[in-house]
């Protein structure tokens, strides 16, 4: 037996990753911000893009277009490429990271707002079949602790970077 979901849940576990991600992420060097630890990686600054683009475009969308009107086409999208479309190390990080906080603002307002969302509707997606609603929110949040888990990760390794210490008295990895 499958325990209901607690909806009101994850939007306040969003909620509290506005603050997260504001802990983690304000106040960083530009040197921080665009570091990298492999030319294949992401920086800080393409973190933020990433998160700016995906609040507003994909998961707030997605989840909208799914409670309202799922039977139509959703608009596709393609976030890997984003980051070469879009330019991301060229961007300004410090204006970016602000407008991203500003739309998880937008985006917990507007799931606070809704009265009586039909989380079970459905969209036929052609290649991954029935996504629901409820799908999209947990997705949503689980993209949080990815990039929480990544921007940890990174920040770890320019620690390691900028002080060229052995970094295992903090102990093992988790």
């Amino acid at each position: 037996m499958s325990t209901p979901v607690n909806y009101s849940k994850i939007i306040d576990e969003l909620a509290k990753n506005r603050s997260t991600y504001e802990t983690l992420l304000r106040d960083v060097s530009d040197e921080e911000a665009l570091w990298k630890q492999q030319s294949d990686k992401w920086s800080l600054l393409e973190i933020v893009c990433h998160l700016y683009d995906e609040e507003r475009e994909d998961f707030r969308a997605r989840t909208q277009h799914v409670l309202e009107i799922p039977n139509e086409i959703m608009p596709s999208i393609n976030p890997t490429a984003w980051a070469q479309e879009r330019a991301y190390m060229k961007q300004n990080y410090t204006d970016t990271l602000e407008k991203f906080l500003k739309e998880r603002e937008q985006s917990i307002e507007w799931l606070e707002s809704l009265l009586t969302p039909k989380w079970d509707n459905t969209y036929h997606h052609p290649t991954l079949g029935e996504m629901s609603a409820k799908l999209f929110l947990s997705n949503w949040l689980a993209h949080d602790y990815l990039h929480t888990r990544q921007i940890l990760r990174l920040k770890f390794d320019y620690l390691k970077h900028l002080s060229d210490e052995n970094l295992k008295y903090a102990g093992g990895e988790l």
